[in-house]
């Protein structure tokens, strides 16, 4: 067991509320009135939260599940909200900088009063695929950093923990490629096996304490794009036989991102530093703005290293609390579908193909991953 010398001190309540986009193109929202709206019930929603979930010992087990997780971890209750703009954000620290603390160590150290929301900006992407496999590891051998992430999700409406809701997460590789779509603006177009890929995305269901977790690889980077992953929240969906869900609703959807200095360590390890596309900084990307502009959004990881010695080639664990308004309802397009088959693409995703819409994938040098190796979906 890897020995560790970092420790949670944070952790970022982060409410995802989107609207619905196509395939081929992200949309933007403007409407100034309809966000400030939604922050101030978001807010009154949340600021009894804190006080209540602590009560109730729900943070709590939340800190001992990551504790058992690492075996060194903690975590401690949030208190009240802080306004912040996308500059505070952009020039916030979300590494863990504690040392020297033990399991025993007294829960008050960990004490913190800045709770995040996100604001309603944010985007599904154009690569969604419906249909991904239940499975914690989505790594599939793809190279890179390795990234445990873990999330505790709370109905913001009760204050409770959200059991039962399918954490759904996706991500590009090293170089800039998603697994299971094929288009000319993702990687090699005319790769069709990337269809029936399926790393670096997969979905869990949180349990009774409104957690779930991902074996995953830290994202690489493509043009146009800060580094980010994507996250979907379903509800009262089925678990089918094969593996994939059907049914319920989408109640959450969000891009999640991390600190500048973080992505700059990863991106000089191999493969990240074969890939030869500029590298789109946090505080130019057009979402990353739109989620911290004039809100209460910190929608950046917190993490800390596996192995400080080691850094991130040591691999890292990083973590959100995600608050989820339960009475959300979007609708999803998706660019494909997996199925027992292999994936299909979605000819009504919105059409992908003549060109690569703003800020999706736009390949890899020769010599590089263009995805994960070939696997075809069980249908167990």
């Amino acid at each position: 067991m890897v020995a560790f010398s970092s420790v949670i001190k944070l952790v970022a309540l982060v409410l995802a509320v989107e609207t619905n986009a196509h395939p081929g193109h992200e949309e933007h929202i403007t409407d100034r009135a309809v966000k400030r709206s939604f922050l101030a019930n978001s807010r009154r929603s949340l600021e009894g939260c804190a006080a209540h979930l602590e009560a109730r010992g729900t943070l709590k087990t939340a800190e001992h599940r990551r504790k058992a997780f690492l075996n060194n971890l903690r975590k401690k209750a949030l208190d009240g909200l802080q306004r912040r703009d996308t500059d505070v954000v952009l020039n916030t620290s979300h590494h863990s900088s504690l040392t020297g603390i033990t399991v025993d160590s007294d829960s008050s150290v960990f004490l913190t009063n800045d709770t995040c929301i996100l604001s309603p900006e944010g985007e599904i992407g154009p690569f969604w695929v419906k249909g991904e496999l239940n499975r914690e590891d989505i790594v599939d051998d793809e190279p890179g950093v390795l990234n445990y992430m873990h999330a505790q999700f709370i109905d913001i409406s009760t204050c409770e923990p959200l059991p039962d809701l399918w954490w759904d997460v996706w991500n590009c590789n090293s170089t800039g490629v998603y697994t299971g779509v094929q288009d000319s603006s993702n990687g090699n177009g005319d790769d069709a096996s990337n269809l029936n890929k399926t790393a670096l995305r997969g979905i869990q269901k949180t349990d009774e304490y409104g957690i779930a977790s991902f074996r995953t690889i830290f994202p690489g980077h493509y043009s146009g794009r800060a580094t980010h992953v994507h996250v979907v929240g379903h509800l009262n969906a089925t678990l089918l036989e094969n593996g994939t869900i059907s049914g319920g609703s989408v109640s959450h959807i969000g891009q999640l991102f991390f600190d500048q200095d973080l992505i700059s360590e990863v991106e000089v390890t191999y493969p990240y530093n074969t890939s030869t596309v500029d590298i789109t900084l946090n505080s130019v990307d057009r979402v990353f703005a739109s989620e911290t502009e004039d809100s209460y959004s910190d929608p950046v990881f917190n993490y800390v290293y596996l192995d400080d010695s080691a850094g991130v080639e040591g691999g890292l664990f990083s973590w959100l609390t995600i608050g989820v308004d339960t009475t959300a309802a979007y609708d999803t397009s998706y660019a494909a579908l997996l199925t027992a088959s292999g994936g299909v693409a979605n000819s009504n995703s919105g059409g992908l193909g003549g060109g690569a819409p703003s800020g999706v994938p736009s390949g890899v040098p020769s010599g590089v991953p263009s995805g994960a190796p070939s696997s075809t979906p069980s249908t167990t």
